[in-house]
C-alpha cells in the first residue's frame, strides 16, 4: 500500500523533518489537554495507571529482550538479516504496545465502571465526555511512555546490525573502521531514518485501537473488550483482501466485504512491510494522509464512546 520513492537518500531529510515535526505535534497536544483542561486530570491519572501497573514493565522488558535477541540471531536471510531486524522489530513494538492500549483501556474504564469508581469521579465538576476522552487521551500518554524506550533501543540494534552484518559477510573494511569506527556512520544513519516512518505509523495504528477499545470499553466487560479489539485488529488487517475476493464472488459476499471495510478501519494502510522488504522510503505526503485517516476514524470512534457512555447506569 506504500509508494515507492525511488532513492530513499533523495527524502530521507524531508522525511526526518516530517516525522519529527509530526512527533512534536502530537506532544504538544497531548500536553497542552494534559496541563491546560480539565479532561487533562483524568488523562494524568490514566497515564499514571498505565505506567505503574506491572504489564508495562512486563512489555517493556519483552520487547527489549526480543529486539536484542533479534540483533544477534541468525536469520539465514541471504544477506538480509536488516530487513528481518527491522520487520521483527516493528512487529514487537506495535503487539506491545497494542496490548498495553487494549489492557489500560479496559482497567481504566470498564473496572471501573463496574467497581462504581467512575460513579465517584463524575460526581465531580467532571462532564461524561471528559471522562471519556481524558482516558483515552492517558492511554496514549502510556503507550508513549512505552515505545519510546522500545524505538532507542530498536535504533540503536539497527545501528549495530548493519556494521555487524558487514564485518560478518567479509566486506571491505574501510580505513575508518580499522581505526576504530564499527562502520561508515551514513550507511548506518540511511537505515535507522528509512524505518522512522514506521515508528509513526505504529502509533498511529495503536491510537485507533485504542480509540475503538475505548468505545468498547463503555459498555463491555475487560475479556469482551480484549477479544473484540483484537478481532478487529485482525480482521482491520485482511479488509482489502477481502474486498479483492469478494469481487469475484456472488453479490451478497462483495456487499459483506465492501460494509466490514467501511466501519472497520483499514489498518492494512499501516503496514510498512512491504517498504522495509523493498527498502525503499516512505514519503512525508503519506504520512500526513495516515494521520488525517488516524484524526477522522479516532473521533468517530471517541463520539461513539460519547454515545455509548452517555446513557450507561454507573448506580
Amino acid at each position: 500500500m506504500l509508494a515507492e520513492t525511488g532513492n530513499p537518500g533523495e527524502v530521507a531529510a524531508w522525511q526526518w523533518w516530517a516525522t519529527g515535526a509530526g512527533v512534536l505535534g502530537v506532544f504538544g497536544a497531548l500536553l497542552g489537554v494534559s496541563y491546560g483542561t480539565r479532561t487533562g486530570i483524568i488523562a494524568r491519572a490514566t497515564t499514571k495507571e498505565a505506567i505503574r501497573q506491572p504489564l508495562f514493565a512486563l512489555m517493556l522488558f519483552i520487547g527489549v529482550l526480543l529486539i536484542v535477541v533479534n540483533t544477534f540471531l541468525p536469520f539465514f536471510s541471504f544477506g538480509q538479516d536488516v530487513k528481518m531486524l527491522k520487520d521483527c522489530g516493528l512487529a514487537t513494538i506495535l503487539i506491545t504496545g497494542l496490548l498495553l492500549a487494549v489492557w489500560t483501556a479496559s482497567t481504566s474504564i470498564a473496572s471501573e465502571i463496574e467497581g462504581k469508581t467512575a460513579m465517584t469521579l463524575l460526581s465531580k465538576p467532571i462532564t461524561r465526555p471528559q471522562f471519556v476522552l481524558g482516558k483515552y487521551i492517558g492511554i496514549l500518554q502510556g503507550v508513549i511512555f512505552l515505545l519510546a524506550p522500545l524505538i532507542i533501543v530498536m535504533c540503536l540494534a539497527i545501528f549495530y546490525k548493519v556494521g555487524y552484518d558487514a564485518k560478518e559477510s567479509g566486506k571491505e573494511v574501510p580505513a575508518a573502521l580499522e581505526a576504530g569506527t564499527m562502520l561508515p556512520n551514513l550507511e548506518r544513519s540511511a537505515e535507522v531514518l528509512q524505518i522512522l516512518p514506521g515508528f509513526a505509523l505504529i502509533f498511529l495504528e495503536i491510537a485507533v485501537l485504542a480509540a475503538v477499545s475505548t468505545a468498547i470499553s463503555t459498555r463491555m466487560p475487560m475479556v469482551v473488550n480484549m477479544v473484540s479489539t483484537f478481532a478487529i485488529f485482525v480482521v482491520g488487517h485482511l479488509t482489502t483482501k477481502l474486498v479483492e475476493s469478494g469481487v469475484l464472488q456472488i453479490e451478497i459476499v462483495y456487499f459483506m466485504a465492501q460494509l466490514i471495510a467501511t466501519v472497520l478501519p483499514n489498518l492494512d494502510y499501516y503496514n510498512v512491510s512491504a517498504a522495509v522488504a523493498t527498502g525503499a522510503t516512505i514519503p512525508p505526503v503519506y504520512l500526513l494522509a495516515m494521520l488525517g485517516y488516524t484524526v477522522a476514524y479516532g473521533t468517530a470512534a471517541i463520539l461513539l464512546s460519547f454515545i455509548l457512555f452517555e446513557d450507561r447506569d454507573l448506580a
